[in-house]
Protein backbone atom coordinates (compact mmCIF):
# COMPACT_ATOMS: atom_id res chain seq x y z
CA UNK A 1 0.00 0.00 0.00
CA UNK A 2 1.52 3.59 -0.78
CA UNK A 3 0.82 5.78 1.71
CA UNK A 4 0.20 9.52 0.74
CA UNK A 5 -0.23 12.78 2.20
CA UNK A 6 -2.08 15.81 0.13
CA UNK A 7 -0.38 19.26 0.87
CA UNK A 8 -2.78 22.01 -0.04
CA UNK A 9 -3.81 25.56 0.85
CA UNK A 10 -7.18 25.14 -0.82
CA UNK A 11 -9.71 23.04 0.58
CA UNK A 12 -11.24 22.46 -3.36
CA UNK A 13 -7.74 20.93 -4.33
CA UNK A 14 -7.23 19.22 -0.70
CA UNK A 15 -11.32 17.55 -1.38
CA UNK A 16 -10.78 17.20 -5.00
CA UNK A 17 -7.17 14.95 -4.73
CA UNK A 18 -8.48 13.22 -1.72
CA UNK A 19 -11.41 11.66 -3.95
CA UNK A 20 -9.57 10.94 -6.65
CA UNK A 21 -7.58 8.34 -4.46
CA UNK A 22 -9.71 7.02 -2.31
CA UNK A 23 -11.20 4.10 -4.49
CA UNK A 24 -7.58 3.12 -5.75
CA UNK A 25 -6.50 -0.42 -4.35
CA UNK A 26 -3.17 0.15 -3.87
CA UNK A 27 -2.76 3.97 -2.39
CA UNK A 28 -3.98 4.93 0.71
CA UNK A 29 -4.84 8.92 1.66
CA UNK A 30 -3.20 8.70 4.84
CA UNK A 31 -3.86 12.62 5.45
CA UNK A 32 -3.41 16.08 4.16
CA UNK A 33 -1.95 19.47 5.46
CA UNK A 34 -2.52 22.94 4.83
CA UNK A 35 0.68 24.96 4.63
CA UNK A 36 4.15 23.61 4.66
CA UNK A 37 4.23 24.30 8.55
CA UNK A 38 1.52 21.46 8.82
CA UNK A 39 2.81 19.29 6.08
CA UNK A 40 5.98 18.95 8.36
CA UNK A 41 4.26 18.09 11.11
CA UNK A 42 2.52 15.47 9.47
CA UNK A 43 5.09 14.19 7.44
CA UNK A 44 6.86 12.70 10.63
CA UNK A 45 4.05 11.51 12.24
CA UNK A 46 2.26 9.87 9.47
CA UNK A 47 5.55 8.40 7.68
CA UNK A 48 3.68 9.22 4.07
CA UNK A 49 5.63 7.67 0.86
CA UNK A 50 4.71 10.05 -1.22
CA UNK A 51 3.56 13.69 -0.94
CA UNK A 52 1.67 15.66 -3.33
CA UNK A 53 2.88 19.40 -2.89
CA UNK A 54 1.41 23.02 -3.98
CA UNK A 55 3.92 25.62 -4.29
CA UNK A 56 2.71 28.49 -2.99
CA UNK A 57 0.94 28.03 0.30
CA UNK A 58 1.02 30.60 3.51
CA UNK A 59 3.92 30.53 6.18
CA UNK A 60 5.83 28.45 4.58
CA UNK A 61 5.71 27.47 0.57
CA UNK A 62 6.93 24.37 -1.44
CA UNK A 63 10.50 25.12 -1.68
CA UNK A 64 10.61 25.84 2.01
CA UNK A 65 9.56 22.19 2.47
CA UNK A 66 11.93 20.86 -0.09
CA UNK A 67 14.59 22.34 1.55
CA UNK A 68 13.70 21.11 5.00
CA UNK A 69 12.95 17.68 3.83
CA UNK A 70 16.84 17.66 2.96
CA UNK A 71 17.32 17.15 6.32
CA UNK A 72 15.41 13.91 7.36
CA UNK A 73 16.84 10.54 6.92
CA UNK A 74 13.98 9.01 5.22
CA UNK A 75 12.07 11.44 2.97
CA UNK A 76 9.05 10.60 1.34
CA UNK A 77 8.81 10.98 -2.74
CA UNK A 78 7.61 14.79 -3.98
CA UNK A 79 5.11 15.37 -6.58
CA UNK A 80 4.40 18.99 -7.33
CA UNK A 81 1.58 20.60 -8.12
CA UNK A 82 2.24 23.58 -10.96
CA UNK A 83 -0.49 26.05 -12.47
CA UNK A 84 0.02 27.11 -15.74
CA UNK A 85 2.01 29.90 -15.18
CA UNK A 86 5.76 31.09 -16.73
CA UNK A 87 6.20 32.22 -12.57
CA UNK A 88 5.42 28.39 -12.16
CA UNK A 89 7.47 27.11 -14.82
CA UNK A 90 10.59 28.54 -13.48
CA UNK A 91 10.02 27.71 -9.74
CA UNK A 92 9.00 24.14 -11.14
CA UNK A 93 12.22 23.94 -12.08
CA UNK A 94 13.65 25.01 -8.67
CA UNK A 95 12.04 22.37 -7.02
CA UNK A 96 13.37 19.68 -9.05
CA UNK A 97 16.69 20.81 -8.50
CA UNK A 98 15.94 20.87 -4.58
CA UNK A 99 14.61 17.25 -4.65
CA UNK A 100 11.33 16.78 -6.31
CA UNK A 101 10.80 13.56 -7.81
CA UNK A 102 8.13 14.72 -10.28
CA UNK A 103 5.30 16.97 -11.45
CA UNK A 104 1.82 17.75 -12.50
CA UNK A 105 -0.78 20.55 -13.30
CA UNK A 106 -3.44 21.42 -11.53
CA UNK A 107 -6.86 21.04 -12.77
CA UNK A 108 -8.72 24.87 -13.73
CA UNK A 109 -11.68 23.20 -14.85
CA UNK A 110 -13.95 19.94 -14.07
CA UNK A 111 -13.57 18.52 -17.35
CA UNK A 112 -10.21 17.86 -16.87
CA UNK A 113 -10.55 16.03 -13.53
CA UNK A 114 -10.59 12.45 -14.96
CA UNK A 115 -7.48 13.29 -16.90
CA UNK A 116 -5.50 14.49 -13.72
CA UNK A 117 -7.21 11.16 -12.03
CA UNK A 118 -5.21 8.72 -14.08
CA UNK A 119 -2.03 11.23 -14.32
CA UNK A 120 -2.12 11.24 -11.06
CA UNK A 121 -2.33 7.73 -9.94
CA UNK A 122 0.68 6.54 -12.62
CA UNK A 123 2.78 9.58 -11.27
CA UNK A 124 2.60 8.27 -7.47
CA UNK A 125 2.90 4.50 -8.69
CA UNK A 126 5.97 5.83 -10.59
CA UNK A 127 7.29 7.60 -8.20
CA UNK A 128 8.17 4.31 -5.47
CA UNK A 129 8.78 2.30 -8.14
CA UNK A 130 11.28 4.02 -10.77
CA UNK A 131 14.56 3.64 -9.47
CA UNK A 132 17.19 7.21 -9.42
CA UNK A 133 19.97 6.19 -11.96
CA UNK A 134 23.25 6.06 -9.74
CA UNK A 135 25.66 3.82 -12.73
CA UNK A 136 27.99 6.06 -15.01
CA UNK A 137 26.55 8.07 -17.47
CA UNK A 138 29.28 8.79 -20.50
CA UNK A 139 27.55 11.07 -23.21
CA UNK A 140 28.91 10.00 -26.45
CA UNK A 141 30.69 12.43 -29.05
CA UNK A 142 29.66 10.26 -31.98
CA UNK A 143 27.34 11.63 -34.59
CA UNK A 144 24.27 9.73 -34.97
CA UNK A 145 23.53 8.16 -38.07
CA UNK A 146 20.49 6.17 -36.98
CA UNK A 147 17.27 8.11 -35.19
CA UNK A 148 14.65 7.33 -32.96
CA UNK A 149 11.50 9.82 -33.12
CA UNK A 150 8.89 9.71 -30.24
CA UNK A 151 5.79 11.46 -30.18
CA UNK A 152 3.12 11.61 -27.37
CA UNK A 153 0.86 14.14 -25.17
CA UNK A 154 -1.85 13.85 -23.03
CA UNK A 155 -0.80 11.20 -20.75
CA UNK A 156 2.41 10.72 -22.34
CA UNK A 157 4.63 11.61 -19.24
CA UNK A 158 4.73 8.92 -17.19
CA UNK A 159 4.91 6.33 -20.18
CA UNK A 160 8.36 8.41 -21.04
CA UNK A 161 9.57 7.51 -17.59
CA UNK A 162 8.99 4.04 -17.86
CA UNK A 163 10.36 4.27 -21.98
CA UNK A 164 13.71 6.31 -21.22
CA UNK A 165 14.53 5.09 -17.99
CA UNK A 166 14.30 1.51 -20.05
CA UNK A 167 16.90 1.71 -22.91
CA UNK A 168 20.45 0.76 -22.79
CA UNK A 169 23.34 3.64 -22.67
CA UNK A 170 24.74 2.02 -25.83
CA UNK A 171 21.81 2.98 -28.27
CA UNK A 172 23.56 3.51 -31.50
CA UNK A 173 20.79 6.66 -32.31
CA UNK A 174 20.00 9.91 -31.18
CA UNK A 175 16.80 10.05 -29.35
CA UNK A 176 14.45 13.20 -30.19
CA UNK A 177 11.18 13.34 -28.05
CA UNK A 178 8.14 16.02 -28.79
CA UNK A 179 6.16 15.84 -25.78
CA UNK A 180 3.09 18.40 -25.73
CA UNK A 181 3.48 20.73 -22.72
CA UNK A 182 3.38 24.23 -21.92
CA UNK A 183 5.64 26.67 -22.32
CA UNK A 184 8.31 26.59 -19.54
CA UNK A 185 7.79 23.47 -18.75
CA UNK A 186 9.64 21.17 -21.03
CA UNK A 187 13.10 22.21 -19.16
CA UNK A 188 11.56 20.52 -15.76
CA UNK A 189 10.52 17.54 -17.73
CA UNK A 190 14.14 16.90 -19.22
CA UNK A 191 15.72 18.04 -15.64
CA UNK A 192 13.43 14.64 -14.32
CA UNK A 193 13.62 12.30 -16.86
CA UNK A 194 17.35 12.56 -16.66
CA UNK A 195 17.57 11.22 -13.36
CA UNK A 196 16.16 8.56 -13.76
CA UNK A 197 17.35 6.77 -17.89
CA UNK A 198 20.58 5.85 -18.42
CA UNK A 199 20.94 8.18 -21.45
CA UNK A 200 21.83 11.87 -20.93
CA UNK A 201 18.26 13.95 -21.19
CA UNK A 202 18.38 17.81 -21.89
CA UNK A 203 15.95 20.04 -23.68
CA UNK A 204 16.63 21.05 -27.30
CA UNK A 205 18.42 24.11 -27.93
CA UNK A 206 18.83 25.71 -31.57
CA UNK A 207 22.22 23.67 -33.25
CA UNK A 208 22.32 21.24 -31.13
CA UNK A 209 23.79 18.14 -32.67
CA UNK A 210 22.39 14.85 -32.76
CA UNK A 211 24.53 12.06 -30.98
CA UNK A 212 24.22 8.42 -29.91
CA UNK A 213 23.12 7.93 -26.68
CA UNK A 214 21.22 11.77 -25.72
CA UNK A 215 17.90 12.00 -25.92
CA UNK A 216 16.29 15.79 -26.32
CA UNK A 217 13.23 17.17 -25.29
CA UNK A 218 11.55 19.14 -27.77
CA UNK A 219 11.44 23.02 -26.23
CA UNK A 220 8.18 24.05 -25.61
CA UNK A 221 6.91 27.12 -27.88
CA UNK A 222 9.11 26.04 -31.11
CA UNK A 223 8.71 23.15 -33.57
CA UNK A 224 12.41 21.19 -33.21
CA UNK A 225 13.04 20.38 -36.82
CA UNK A 226 15.50 18.23 -37.66
CA UNK A 227 18.08 19.65 -40.08
CA UNK A 228 20.85 18.27 -42.13
CA UNK A 229 24.35 20.39 -41.64
CA UNK A 230 27.79 20.35 -42.02
CA UNK A 231 29.68 19.73 -39.28
CA UNK A 232 33.37 21.21 -38.59
CA UNK A 233 35.24 18.31 -40.26
CA UNK A 234 33.32 18.51 -43.46
CA UNK A 235 30.86 15.82 -42.90
CA UNK A 236 27.22 15.79 -42.96
CA UNK A 237 25.66 15.87 -39.63
CA UNK A 238 22.20 15.98 -38.15
CA UNK A 239 20.91 19.07 -35.96
CA UNK A 240 18.22 20.32 -34.32
CA UNK A 241 16.19 23.87 -35.86
CA UNK A 242 14.19 25.58 -33.35
CA UNK A 243 11.25 27.03 -36.04
CA UNK A 244 8.64 29.38 -34.81
CA UNK A 245 5.96 28.62 -37.26
CA UNK A 246 2.55 28.94 -36.66
CA UNK A 247 1.05 25.66 -34.46
CA UNK A 248 0.41 22.68 -36.29
CA UNK A 249 -2.66 20.88 -34.86
CA UNK A 250 -3.18 23.32 -32.69
CA UNK A 251 0.19 22.63 -30.94
CA UNK A 252 3.91 23.97 -31.28
CA UNK A 253 5.88 21.57 -31.07
CA UNK A 254 4.43 19.39 -32.87
CA UNK A 255 4.93 15.62 -33.41
CA UNK A 256 4.59 15.99 -37.02
CA UNK A 257 6.75 18.64 -38.06
CA UNK A 258 9.72 16.59 -36.21
CA UNK A 259 8.85 13.06 -37.58
CA UNK A 260 8.62 14.43 -40.88
CA UNK A 261 11.88 16.00 -40.85
CA UNK A 262 13.45 13.18 -39.14
CA UNK A 263 12.52 11.37 -41.94
CA UNK A 264 13.58 13.21 -44.78
CA UNK A 265 17.41 13.40 -43.14
CA UNK A 266 17.42 10.23 -41.95
CA UNK A 267 15.36 7.92 -44.26
CA UNK A 268 15.07 3.89 -43.55
CA UNK A 269 17.70 4.84 -40.34
CA UNK A 270 14.46 6.22 -39.05
CA UNK A 271 12.45 4.69 -36.01
CA UNK A 272 9.70 6.44 -34.50
CA UNK A 273 6.72 5.53 -31.62
CA UNK A 274 3.79 7.17 -30.85
CA UNK A 275 2.28 6.92 -27.18
CA UNK A 276 -0.81 8.71 -25.13
CA UNK A 277 -2.25 11.76 -26.65
CA UNK A 278 -5.75 12.91 -28.22
CA UNK A 279 -5.80 14.39 -31.80
CA UNK A 280 -4.30 13.91 -35.26
CA UNK A 281 -0.68 14.90 -34.03
CA UNK A 282 2.05 12.06 -35.38
CA UNK A 283 -0.49 10.58 -37.77
CA UNK A 284 0.84 12.00 -41.12
CA UNK A 285 4.65 11.99 -39.68
CA UNK A 286 4.61 7.99 -39.17
CA UNK A 287 3.28 7.85 -42.27
CA UNK A 288 6.13 9.82 -43.78
CA UNK A 289 8.54 7.10 -41.49
CA UNK A 290 6.74 4.54 -43.20
CA UNK A 291 7.09 6.03 -46.40
CA UNK A 292 11.09 6.65 -46.19
CA UNK A 293 11.80 3.34 -45.08
CA UNK A 294 11.57 3.77 -41.37
CA UNK A 295 9.77 1.27 -38.65
CA UNK A 296 6.59 2.87 -37.36
CA UNK A 297 5.69 1.89 -33.90
CA UNK A 298 2.45 3.15 -32.11
CA UNK A 299 1.99 1.87 -27.91
CA UNK A 300 -1.30 -0.43 -27.04
CA UNK A 301 -4.31 1.17 -26.18
CA UNK A 302 -4.83 0.04 -22.60
CA UNK A 303 -1.41 1.09 -21.98
CA UNK A 304 -2.47 5.02 -23.27
CA UNK A 305 -4.76 7.71 -21.59
CA UNK A 306 -5.87 8.67 -24.81
CA UNK A 307 -5.55 7.10 -27.80
CA UNK A 308 -5.84 9.76 -30.83
CA UNK A 309 -2.33 10.33 -32.18
CA UNK A 310 -1.80 5.98 -32.09
CA UNK A 311 -5.31 5.62 -33.89
CA UNK A 312 -4.51 8.87 -36.30
CA UNK A 313 -1.30 6.74 -37.24
CA UNK A 314 -3.03 3.08 -37.27
CA UNK A 315 -6.37 4.52 -39.89
CA UNK A 316 -2.95 5.36 -42.13
CA UNK A 317 -2.21 1.57 -42.49
CA UNK A 318 1.45 2.84 -41.87
CA UNK A 319 2.36 1.19 -38.81
CA UNK A 320 4.39 -1.83 -38.54
CA UNK A 321 3.64 -2.43 -34.65
CA UNK A 322 1.59 -2.49 -32.13
CA UNK A 323 3.37 -3.17 -28.88
CA UNK A 324 3.04 -2.71 -25.35
CA UNK A 325 5.02 -0.24 -23.35
CA UNK A 326 6.90 -2.80 -20.65
CA UNK A 327 7.70 -4.18 -24.43
CA UNK A 328 8.61 -0.70 -26.40
CA UNK A 329 12.26 0.04 -25.53
CA UNK A 330 13.41 -3.53 -26.43
CA UNK A 331 11.23 -3.12 -29.88
CA UNK A 332 13.11 -0.03 -30.42
CA UNK A 333 16.41 -1.08 -29.76
CA UNK A 334 15.91 -4.10 -31.55
CA UNK A 335 14.40 -1.75 -34.09
CA UNK A 336 17.43 0.75 -34.53
CA UNK A 337 20.19 -2.25 -34.83
CA UNK A 338 18.26 -3.87 -37.69
CA UNK A 339 18.12 -0.45 -38.97
CA UNK A 340 19.83 0.46 -42.64
CA UNK A 341 20.99 -3.36 -43.06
Amino acid sequence: MIRVLVIDDSLFIRTLLRDMLKDVPDIEVVGTAVNGVDALKKISTLDPDVITLDIEMPRMNGLEVLKALQELDRKPKVIMLSTLTSRHADVTYRALKLGADDFMFKPHDIQQVKRIELELVGKIRNAVTLPIFSGPRVSSTAEAEKIVVIGASAGGPHMLDILLSSFRPDIQAAVVVTQHMPVGFTASLAERLNRISPLHVKETENGDVLRNGTILISKAGFHTIVSRALGRNGRSQGSIVHSRAPPLHAVRPAVDKTFISAARVFGPNTVSALLSGMGNDGGEGTAAVKAAGGVTMVCTEEDCLVYGMARSALSRQCVDRVVPLKDLAREIMNAVARAGG
